[in-house]
Parts: C-alpha cells; sequence; structure tokens
C-alpha cells in the first residue's frame, strides 16, 4: 500500500496522540521519537504489525482515521451529532475548543446535515467561550472531507497545536454544552378566512 505524503504526516500526528493519551509516561518520549524518525517504508510497516492498516485489500474507508473515530475504534471527545454526522474535539487543538465535524459515511463530499451542524456547534462556541471569531474551513484527509471550527481569541489564529488530555478536553466539552439550546419559535398557524372573518363589500344588485 502506498501512502502519500499527507497521508504519512497525518498518520504520524495520530499515531502519536495515542502514545501521548495511553503510553506509561516513562515510555512516551521513547515512543514518539521511534515514530517520528521513521521513514515511508517503516512506518508502512509498523502500520501493519500493529494491524493499524491492511495490505491493498482494504478499502479507503477502511484505511480512513476519520472512519474508524465514527465507528468507535479509536476514542474521541464527542460533543454532538446527527443523523450524518459527529462533531468532536480536536485532540490537538489550534486552540480551545477547536472542533472537527465528521460526516458518517467516506466521502469527499460533506453533507448538508454536517454543515448545520457546525453551525449549531459554533454558536455554543461563540456563546460559552467568548472567542473573538470563529472560523469555518472545509478539508479533505485520506478522501473524507471534515469540517473543521476554530475560534479565534488574539488577533491572530495561532498557528501552532496544543497537547491537550482527556480531562482538558472533557473540560472544555463541559463549557460548549452549558450552552442553552437554541429554541426556533412556533410558527402561528394561518387563520382560515371565512365569511365571519373578513368583510367584504355587499354585492349591489
Amino acid at each position: 500500500m502506498a501512502l502519500s505524503p499527507e497521508q504519512i504526516e497525518q498518520i504520524k500526528k495520530q499515531v502519536i496522540e495515542q502514545i501521548e493519551t495511553t503510553f506509561p509516561e516513562e515510555k512516551k518520549s521513547s515512543a514518539i521519537q521511534r515514530i517520528e524518525s521513521m521513514d515511508d517504508k517503516q512506518l508502512t510497516e509498523f502500520l501493519k504489525q500493529n494491524k493499524l492498516i491492511k495490505e491493498n485489500t482494504e478499502t479507503p474507508a477502511q484505511q480512513c482515521i476519520f472512519c474508524s473515530i465514527i465507528k468507535g475504534e479509536i476514542p474521541s471527545t464527542r460533543l454532538d451529532e446527527n443523523e450524518k454526522s459527529i462533531a468532536i474535539l480536536e485532540l490537538n487543538p489550534l486552540s480551545e475548543g477547536h472542533t472537527i465535524i465528521i460526516p458518517k459515511k467516506h466521502s469527499d463530499i460533506i453533507p448538508i446535515e454536517a454543515e448545520e451542524l457546525a453551525k449549531q456547534i459554533k454558536e455554543k462556541i461563540k456563546t460559552t467561550l467568548k472567542p473573538k471569531d470563529v472560523l469555518i474551513e472545509n478539508g479533505n484527509i485520506f478522501g473524507h472531507g471534515i469540517i473543521n471550527i476554530i475560534p479565534v481569541y488574539g488577533d491572530a489564529l495561532e498557528t501552532k497545536r496544543k497537547k491537550t488530555t482527556p480531562e482538558e478536553l472533557a473540560k472544555t466539552k463541559e463549557k460548549i454544552l452549558s450552552a442553552p439550546e437554541i429554541k426556533k419559535e412556533p410558527k402561528e398557524p394561518k387563520e382560515e378566512i371565512t365569511d365571519k372573518n373578513t368583510w367584504l363589500p355587499k354585492q349591489i344588485p
């Protein structure tokens, strides 16, 4: 299986994230150094040995990190979901509240339901975390379209990602979900026009 440079970097990032959250403290540093020092061939072999990818018989969806998150094979901090998408907090965010909307179907086309969920999460972030701005950016990794929701707190967006812990993400989740639900005003039923509620001029013979 040939991986593109973008896929290699993304996989390295995801593997390192898993090491940071699951490995004992004394083993983290050496494991991360080992992953970072691997070339493309070594990383591909490492992923095969650890059953993180399979041979060419696997479909793109089976190789996709986002599909694994959807299936619950990779742990995530889930904020919300609807019929066709989920919202999770980014493990290494650009800022507090950085959220990824992942369509449940592996496709480069982002469904309108994912866009609607992104708008809902954006409003909750604006209400609870009080950023100066909230950016919404579409992305595509492994052929899976996603939406990044990135709060901006200063004059410009930070370019360096921050490492977080599950505990920190849980606190951020609690903050965001404390936003009151936005209820739509019910539409008033249209009054039926009858001779009792409508004045009409008398017919002139």
